[in-house]
């Protein structure tokens, strides 16, 4: 590979310098635990709905759906289609109502109307499930692509990387907080749409802004499977096994985003519902947009680099849009497109960070073990950072454990345990009359075991090639991903823990209602 490791790590140098100097203005008066973990509430609906779509536009709709579709055509595509549907479902039955219900995470919704110490700590019990395996993913994607421009070969070397990365991430964290976090994202979000627009117009020009020509020379430089990459079934077609872990990919990635607790942070940025509601209109646009690009980018590595070149680089599938950077521009487009998935990695990982030590230090902390009573108002703040020290250093020896996987995979994964334990409990909570304090751990303690155990007997850990853990053999559970089981799972889970307790309180909920429909009380809520 014809790339210059010198010229990378000073692209990346000079990234990492911008954003370090944007984190350290932005930290200035950050005293309050809503400075601290809800950026003050002072972020516009557009700049929050940029903040969002960098957020959600990680190392797997980048590097990982690019890969998919260069590998797999038609079938990687979906990936695209699912995690841009999935919008709908926050947009229409989430946002709005969270913003005027919440302060700073889902803990405060839930236990707005049941028992607080309870379904805070299943809550904060999620969010760092969640976190976790969404971490994963972006852990594994800088080891692959920073071996790639590197020309690391070896495992250490990598796990050198990923704990570099992880350097990083609490550095940003610890300094910036929410407001330091939400500005890399914009930035970020940024050029990671620029730079795909650029790469996209580029590959386009190649072949005479003709999207079908451009499919064509996919299909001849596919000789192994020709016009099937063009067409539904390359990857989840094959045997009724493989379609139902399709149907069970696509339930897991619409669903999922509604209950992903860095998504879910993020509508308490912003000052007021209506805020809240634009962001979400405005991430989808550029959402949606970003994903029509991953179409061209896919195939066009797929016609100018070829499935045999992207599976022998050291990420595979992951290196596809790196390697046609390369394809087009030479070493110096390599080394700003890395750069701008270097920081797609950087500012995703920040923002689960931070989602998962306010989890920590607002549920756990300030109200399970202080009750509430908080005499020092910067204690919560000093607890969050500390816990973001812990969750940076999990993630690091978690990222080395999963390096090599495919990471739009992994964060389907996230996706899984995220539709399956937050998204029945929220939905039941601010749309079920009779829902209760047992319904809700039902529901979030049964819907993340589920799924966990259902991951750890998939294909996805053992007993194939591909596997997390290729030598070892106990998949038990035929699916790669859960979503099918776990989800409708986790909805009966909530009804049954509901109705088999007596505990109701008609009351409160009739206040959260009016509360989450008009916004009135929210804003007394979120003051303090």
């Amino acid at each position: 590979m014809n790339n210059n490791p010198v010229l990378n790590i000073s692209i990346f140098a000079v990234f990492v310098a911008i954003t370090l100097v944007v984190v350290i203005r932005a930290s200035r008066n950050q005293k309050t635990a809503a400075d601290y973990l809800a950026a003050g509430r002072a972020f516009t609906g557009p700049q929050n709905g940029i903040a969002i779509a960098g957020d959600y536009l990680s190392a797997a709709s980048f590097l990982g759906i690019a890969g998919a579709i260069a590998l797999n055509g038609y079938d990687g595509f979906l990936y695209s289609i699912g995690f841009l549907v999935a919008w709908l479902v926050a947009l229409l039955l989430v946002a709005e109502l969270l913003r005027n219900t919440g302060k700073y995470t889902m803990g405060d919704v839930l236990a707005f109307r049941m028992r607080q110490r309870p379904v805070r700590a299943a809550a904060a019990t999620s969010t760092m499930a969640v976190s976790f395996f969404y971490l994963l993913a972006q852990m594994a994607g800088a080891g692959g692509l920073v071996a790639l421009l590197l020309n690391i070969t070896g495992k250490g070397g990598q796990a050198i990387v990923i704990a570099v990365v992880g350097a990083l991430m609490i550095a940003y964290v610890l300094i910036g907080g929410m407001k330091g976090t939400t500005w890399v994202q914009i930035i970020k979000a940024v050029l990671l749409i620029i730079g795909a627009g650029v790469m996209t117009v580029w590959v386009l020009a190649k072949y005479g802004f003709n999207l079908s020509t451009l499919l064509g020379a996919a299909v001849d430089n596919a000789p192994k499977f020709g016009e099937k990459i063009l067409g539904p079934g390359l990857q989840y077609g094959a045997t009724g096994t493989s379609k139902l872990d399709f149907l069970s990919l696509g339930l897991a990635l619409v669903l999922g985003t509604a209950g992903l607790p860095h998504i879910l942070m993020r509508f308490y940025t912003v000052p007021t519902a209506k805020e809240a509601r634009r962001s979400v209109v405005w991430a989808i646009w550029l959402i949606g947009l970003f994903y029509l690009f991953t179409l061209v980018l896919g195939y066009g590595a797929g016609a100018l680099v070829g499935p045999d070149k992207i599976n022998a680089a050291p990420g595979k599938a992951n290196s596809a849009a790196p390697l046609l950077a390369e394809a087009l521009g030479g070493p110096v487009l390599l080394g700003l497109i890395a750069a701008v998935a270097f920081a797609t990695i950087l500012a995703v990982v920040a923002g689960l960070t931070i989602t998962a030590s306010a989890s920590f230090a607002h549920d756990i902390y300030a109200n399970i073990i202080k009750k509430g009573e908080m005499e020092d108002k910067e204690a919560e703040v000093v607890v969050a950072r500390r816990t973001a020290v812990v969750i940076g250093v999990v993630a690091i020896v978690g990222g080395i454990a999963a390096n090599g996987q495919n990471i739009a995979f992994l964060v389907a994964l996230a996706f899984a345990v995220a539709a399956s334990a937050n998204l029945p409990t929220i939905l039941y909570s601010l749309f079920w009359k009779r829902f209760n304090t047992s319904g809700a751990l039902w529901s979030i303690y049964g819907g993340l075991s589920v799924t966990i155990l259902l991951i750890v007997l998939s294909p996805a850990v053992s007993g194939k090639a591909s596997s997390m853990f290729p030598t070892a053999d106990f998949d038990l559970f035929p699916l790669s991903n859960p979503g099918i089981v776990s989800i409708p799972l986790s909805f009966i889970l909530g009804y049954l823990g509901t109705v088999l307790s007596k505990e109701k309180d008609s009351a409160k909920y009739a206040e959260m209602e009016v509360r989450a429909l008009t916004g009135v009380g929210a804003e007394k809520a979120t003051a303090h």
